[in-house]
C-alpha cells in the first residue's frame, strides 16, 4: 500500500513539473506587420523639341538645359497634383531644325501622351508642328520662335514667351535708321518662315522711313559661301546689309562681306545674336548689331543664372532663360489646376500671371506674351554685348534698364524712354565708314 502510494506521489509530482514547463514555454512570435503603403505617385511628362544636332545645336542644347533646370527644380520641390506625389520627366527630342522632322517628333510626344511642350525653338518647325499639338489637345510654350503666324492661327494650345517679328524687325530696323542713318539697305534671308518673316517685317519698316531697299537676296539654312550673293549686293554699294537667318550662315556671310572689301553695317536678327558669330566670322563681326526678342540672358533672374551655371558649368547662350520660363508656366498651370491633364489645366494656363527669370509673363488671346521687350545688341571685343532695351515702342538704354529691373521698388518698369529714332546710346556703334577713319 505504502508502495502504491509513493508511486502515486511521484507521478502527480512529475505531471506538476510537466504542467509548470508548458506554463514557462514563451509565446510565439506575431507575424511582422506589413509597411504602409507609399503615397500615390503621378508621373508627368514634358515634352522639349529643338535642334540638338546640327549647325545651330548648341542653341538648341541652350533651349533644352532650359527646361531640364525647370523639371529638376519642380521634383526636387515635391509637387503634389491631386493628392499625388508628382514626377516630372523631360522627352527631349531632336527636331533638327527641319520642319518634316518636327512634325514627326511632335506626333511622337502626342502619341507618349505628354502634359504639354516647351519648343519648338525654330519657327520654320513650330508652326508645322503645331497643328498636331492642336489637334491632340496639348498646351505648347515656345521660347525662342517669332514668326507672328505661329499664334496667328486660332490654336488655343499654342503660346510663346517671347516677342515676335512684327515687334522685333520694326525695333532693329528702328535703331538701324537711327545710328547707321543708312541710304540704302540691302536686304537677304535665308528661306525660311523665320528668316524670311523677320526680313520682311525689317523691310517694311525702313521702307516706312523713306529708306532704299534693294530688291531682295535669298540663300538657304544651310549656305556657308555667300560670295556670288554678296558680290552683287556689293555692286549695289548699300550702306547696310540685313540678313534674317541663324549664327551658323551668318556669320560666314558677314566673314565673306568684309573680305569682299564691303564696308556697310552689318545686322541681324536673334538668330545670329551670339557670340558664336565672334566664332564663325573674327574679327570681321566686330561692330554688327542684331536684336533678340526678350531681354538680355545677362539681366535675367540670378538665381535661375547661377541655378544655370551650377548645373551645366557654362553660361545661358540666348533663350535658356525663356524655355525655363516656360517649363515652369506649364508647371504652375498645373498646380493651380490640381491635374495634369490638358484639358483641365489648359484654361489656367491661358490666364496665368506669372513672375519667371525673364519678368512678369501673361497672355494675351493669341497666347502671345503681354508688353514683351526687345534687346539690341553690337558685338563689343568678340562679345555680343547689350546697348539699349525697346519696350512700349521706346527705346531704354541698357544702362537705365538694367537699373530699373534691379529696384523695381524706386523706379517704374520702364524707364523714362528716347523715341525709337533717338540718338545711338552711349555705346551704339557707328556706321563702318566712320570706324575706318578712325583706324
Amino acid at each position: 500500500m505504502k508502495r502504491t502510494t509513493l508511486a502515486l506521489g511521484v507521478i502527480a509530482v512529475a505531471v506538476g513539473l510537466i504542467g509548470c514547463g508548458e506554463e514557462k514555454k514563451p509565446e510565439p512570435k506575431k507575424a511582422a506587420e506589413a509597411p504602409p503603403p507609399p503615397p500615390p505617385s503621378i508621373e508627368i511628362k514634358i515634352g522639349s523639341v529643338a535642334p540638338l544636332t546640327g549647325g545651330i545645336a548648341h542653341l538648341g542644347k541652350d533651349n533644352e538645359n532650359g527646361v531640364r533646370l525647370a523639371v529638376d527644380e519642380a521634383n526636387a520641390a515635391k509637387i503634389k497634383i491631386d493628392g499625388k506625389d508628382a514626377k516630372f520627366v523631360m522627352l527631349g527630342e531632336d527636331d533638327q531644325a527641319d520642319p518634316k522632322v518636327g512634325t514627326t517628333v511632335a506626333q511622337k510626344l502626342a502619341d507618349a501622351k505628354v502634359a504639354g511642350v516647351v519648343g519648338h525653338l525654330n519657327s520654320g518647325t513650330s508652326i508645322p508642328a503645331s497643328s498636331i499639338y492642336n489637334t491632340a489637345g496639348i498646351p505648347v510654350i515656345s521660347g525662342s520662335a517669332t514668326n507672328p503666324k505661329l499664334t496667328e492661327q486660332g490654336f488655343k494650345v499654342q503660346f510663346r514667351v517671347v516677342g515676335r517679328d512684327d515687334q522685333q524687325g520694326p525695333a532693329i530696323a528702328s535703331y538701324l535708321a537711327a545710328t547707321a542713318k543708312p541710304k540704302l539697305v540691302a536686304v537677304i534671308d535665308d528661306a525660311t518662315a523665320y528668316g524670311e518673316g523677320l526680313a520682311n517685317e525689317v523691310e517694311k519698316t525702313l521702307a516706312a522711313a523713306k529708306i532704299k531697299v534693294l530688291p531682295r537676296e535669298k540663300g538657304t539654312d544651310k549656305q556657308t559661301d555667300w560670295k556670288a550673293v554678296l558680290t552683287k549686293v556689293k555692286g549695289k554699294k548699300p550702306d547696310a546689309i540685313f540678313y534674317g537667318g541663324m549664327d551658323a550662315t551668318g556669320g560666314p556671310l558677314v566673314k565673306q562681306g568684309r573680305e569682299l572689301g564691303i564696308k556697310a553695317v552689318f545686322a541681324f536678327g536673334d538668330g545670329a545674336c551670339t557670340d558664336e558669330m565672334s566664332k564663325l566670322a573674327g574679327d570681321a563681326a566686330e561692330g554688327l548689331l542684331c536684336s533678340q526678342a526678350g531681354i538680355p540672358v545677362a539681366a535675367a533672374d540670378k538665381k535661375f543664372l547661377d541655378a544655370y551655371k551650377k548645373t551645366f558649368n557654362t553660361d545661358p547662350i540666348l533663350y535658356a532663360p525663356f524655355t525655363y520660363d516656360a517649363a515652369n508656366i506649364l508647371i504652375a498651370a498645373m498646380k493651380k489646376a490640381n491635374s495634369a491633364d490638358p484639358a483641365k489645366y489648359l484654361p489656367e494656363l491661358a490666364k496665368i500671371e506669372y513672375s519667371g527669370a525673364t519678368g512678369k509673363i501673361s497672355f494675351d488671346d493669341k497666347g502671345d506674351r503681354k508688353d514683351a521687350e526687345m534687346t539690341i545688341f553690337t558685338m563689343k571685343a568678340g562679345k555680343i554685348t547689350p546697348v539699349a532695351v525697346i519696350k512700349g515702342g521706346n527705346t531704354i538704354p541698357i544702362e537705365e534698364f538694367v537699373k530699373a529691373a534691379a529696384a523695381p521698388a524706386a523706379a517704374p518698369a520702364t524707364a523714362p524712354a528716347a523715341p525709337a529714332a533717338a540718338e545711338p546710346a552711349k555705346d551704339a556703334p557707328k556706321a563702318e565708314e566712320k570706324k575706318d577713319e578712325k583706324k
